[in-house]
């Protein structure tokens, strides 16, 4: 794939530091790429790639930019465990990530590109990279969809104002990845705040309730399904007080929660027992925290998703959890009046209660932890955004090209 007409704006546009918020699907990743290229070219450069986790920096960029840069004859050595390329001239990439910035101290870089940088926390900016490009007078591309009125927000209406600095915001339409047909399906299939922060590249201001589209028209009395050979879709949050399930079924129209189990001072295996005493027999599909992969909660070391398989449950889970704000959007999509998806049980309380009084803390978009009603909406958000997940596969976008 060629540079789009935007991507060469963003890559020869002045100013020192850049900051780009672009719709979802818009090129931030090839012009990312691109960008560390361009740098890594002069001989004996360092250029940085952060994201907000390693595991994002091995998802969204690492194959790419090896592909790109054994396309282009420039890798002298890979050194997979640390994330790092040097090439021939002996620039060095290096990619790490804002949740442990520490690895980023005492570093100085040519160059830095900032990736989902409204994921990353402001500290990361101000107290650890900004302060890696001083020594070398650095250049930066922060470059993101945006999330909410964060820090973000502030430093792309100030680049619009400082010298040295230079902003630009544009659409997942204008970013030409994506043809038009889908750009409408997915106004029809998300709510409308989602779709204008992820498809419009706004800095939509979410405060208050965070289930904002949850309504009595989601409350249904709705009888689950008979058949033993139907299975039952649960979401799963590990935890102790209180561990939290919801049970619903798959129908032609969208997903039903008719029952919820919270249970205090409790392990995984006990709240599968639980689960199984009440629906004996029946095929079950769990969606389980991510982490889970990982905890232990038994004795003898078992982590939670081997406790229920060992339970027969048909485990649906990736290998690291979605964002918080895809699994908000993705709940909050399904529950928008014009295209209901999810439907809760009313004998379904406690949910019905989280979903209506769950909020976001004051002055942020991060969930109120402390208030206790997170808990079953997370087993709600890791079902939900598995069936219905906010990050489609779009069609027809094809893979990166490795030409520049």
């Amino acid at each position: 794939m060629k540079l789009t007409d935007i991507q060469k704006k963003i890559l020869t546009a002045p100013g020192r530091f850049k900051v780009v918020i672009a719709g979802r699907r818009g090129g931030k990743t090839y012009c990312s790429i691109a960008s560390l290229a361009k740098h890594a070219r002069l001989p004996n450069s360092k250029c940085l790639y952060v994201a907000p986790t390693h595991a994002m920096c091995r998802q969204i960029l690492w194959s790419d930019l090896k592909d790109l840069l054994r396309d282009k004859n420039w890798v002298k050595r890979i050194n997979e465990s640390n994330l790092e390329i040097t090439l021939v001239n002996n620039s060095i990439i290096m990619l790490r990530s804002a949740d442990t910035p520490d690895r980023m101290r005492g570093l100085g870089v040519d160059h830095v590109v900032i990736d989902e940088a409204a994921d990353i926390d402001e500290s990361a900016w101000t107290a650890v990279i900004r302060p890696a490009l001083s020594d070398r007078e650095g250049s930066a591309l922060i470059i993101s969809s945006p999330k909410g009125r964060n820090w973000l927000y502030d430093v792309y209406n100030n680049a619009k104002h400082l010298p040295d600095w230079w902003s630009l915001q544009f659409s997942t339409a204008e970013g030409g990845n994506v043809s038009e047909d889908e750009i409408a399906q997915a106004r029809r299939d998300l709510d409308s705040r989602t779709f204008q922060q992820e498809y419009e590249a706004t800095f939509v201001e979410y405060s208050g309730v965070i289930y904002y589209a949850f309504g009595d028209h989601n409350i249904v009395d709705m009888a689950p399904p008979t058949d033993i050979r139907t299975p039952l879709h649960i979401g799963i949050d590990f935890n102790v007080d209180p561990c939290c399930a919801v049970i619903g079924f798959q129908h032609s129209e969208g997903i039903h929660i008719f029952d919820e189990v919270e249970i205090y001072g409790t392990d995984t295996a006990e709240m599968c027992k639980e689960i199984q005493s009440r629906y004996p027999g029946r095929k079950m599909i769990a969606y389980p925290d991510a982490a889970g992969s990982q905890r232990r909660t038994s004795a003898g070391g078992v982590t939670d998703h081997i406790i229920l398989k060992n339970h027969g449950m048909d485990l649906r889970v990736g290998s690291v959890n979605p964002s918080v704000k895809d699994r908000i959007g993705a709940v909050n999509s399904t529950l928008k009046a014009d295209n209901i998806r999810l439907t809760i049980s009313p004998n379904c309380r406690k949910i019905i209660d989280a979903l209506r009084k769950h909020t976001y803390k004051e002055g942020t978009r991060q969930p109120d932890k402390g208030s206790g009603l997170d808990h079953l909406n997370d087993a709600i958000g890791y079902l939900i955004n598995h069936i219905y997940p906010v990050k489609q596969q779009i069609a027809n976008v094809g893979k990166i090209r490795r030409k520049m």
